[in-house]
């Protein structure tokens, strides 16, 4: 299979599993316990149906959005995700490159492996950092201050990775960061020898933002899963996010709010957005999707703060819904790494110009010529 082949989410990730050992590939594709949650992401949207006008002039589509006070191109970004040149040696920079060429909003993780610095000299879209707060108070203050020193336009504390979700996939595989071999995997590595040697011959790998204060993850072989419940601070509560929250300074979101509750305390504690996500799936398997959540949390919040919906996103008409309910934009993960693994930049460029060409011409079949002509009476639940 080639990139020209590409022309939608699955055959992303089919070029993917073709090109990736299968640690990697499936560190990417899975998901916590059964993967109901993952699965559910997507399945929500077919649950609703869209309901168009006609003969609205729409030969020409404003498909942008504000977000935490910046102009995207489209209501569509990059979410901040791990590890990214374990996908392909480029990693964030290639997203980087492509979210840029988009107009689109940029994320980066405390668990990137291309430094904040070197981002923020990259790029001028608009750039998100995504926070994990770790036992070690001088790491956190160290992630934040280089953030703000980088000029990046977002802080996002991920709420939702308390403990490590159950990734049955990663213990079955063996999984870990940096990689490390095994008899089971051996024979995947060997198969996929252009990843490989990409990866023996590139700059080693490495976590800059943890590094420099731990050891895990960049030069320790460690599971997320392990990471996550050992590393991070499990006694985290709203006064430690409200304290992150005045030493970032700046537009403030808490990543991984599903409950109507949580949205309101965001609110209370000077949050300008909220991520409704359930990490991909990856965390508390049995949840309810992004999707199915995000009414309610619009109707409680909206008026106050940007809300995100993230997860499952895999059409243009996806996107839709999720305006139409009245999210300000939409984010994921998946739908650019798999395309991130199959041909770095290249490949991030045409997914999401895929994802842009769907959103226009769905916009336009519609019957809206912007964005803010969408809402929930072009909608009918199952």
């Amino acid at each position: 299979m080639k990139l020209s082949d590409c022309h939608n989410f699955q055959h992303f990730r089919q070029l993917a599993k073709e090109r990736l050992p299968s640690p990697i590939f499936h560190y990417i594709d899975g998901a916590a316990d059964d993967e109901l949650t993952y699965r559910r992401n997507t399945a929500a949207y077919d649950d609703v149906d869209l309901v168009p006008n006609v003969l609205a002039g729409v030969e020409n589509i404003d498909m942008s959005v504000t977000l935490f006070g910046k102009k995207l191109a489209m209501p569509l970004y990059c979410a901040p995700t791990a590890l990214q040149r374990l996908f392909h040696h480029d990693g964030e920079r290639a997203v980087a490159k492509a979210a840029q060429k988009f107009g689109t909003m940029f994320g980066v993780s405390a668990l990137g492996t291309v430094s904040v610095e070197e981002i923020g000299a990259m790029i001028d879209t608009p750039k998100m950092f995504q926070f994990y707060f770790h036992k070690d108070r001088g790491l956190n203050d160290s992630m934040i201050d280089r953030a703000k020193a980088a000029k990046f336009d977002v802080m996002a504390l991920t709420v939702d990775t308390i403990t490590g979700g159950n990734r049955e996939r990663d213990l079955r595989t063996g999984f870990t960061s940096p990689p490390k071999l095994s008899l089971s995997s051996l024979l995947s590595f060997a198969t996929r020898p252009e990843w490989t040697i990409n990866y023996l011959t590139h700059p080693k790998f490495d976590l800059p933002h943890l590094s420099t204060h731990v050891k895990e993850g960049s030069n320790v072989a460690m599971s997320i899963g392990s990471y996550f419940s050992t590393m991070l601070d499990q006694s985290m509560n709203w006064k430690d996010a409200e304290n992150i929250r005045a030493r970032w300074g700046g537009h403030f979101a808490l990543k991984g709010v599903m409950s109507v509750a949580d949205a309101k305390r965001a609110v209370d504690i000077g949050c300008t957005g909220i991520m409704v996500s359930n990490h991909g799936g990856r965390q508390l398997d049995g949840g309810r999707s992004s999707f199915d959540q995000l009414a309610e949390i619009v109707d409680a919040v909206g008026d106050k703060l940007d809300v995100v919906c993230e997860g499952g996103i895999q059409r243009g008409t996806h996107v839709l819904k999720a305006l139409s309910l009245g999210a300000k934009a939409c984010s994921g993960g998946r739908m650019y790494l798999y395309a991130l693994a199959a041909a770095g930049q290249p490949g991030v460029e045409r997914a999401l110009g895929q994802y842009r060409i769907e959103i226009e011409r769905a916009m336009k079949l519609m019957g809206v010529k912007s964005v803010s002509e969408l809402n929930r009476g072009n909608l009918r639940f199952r």
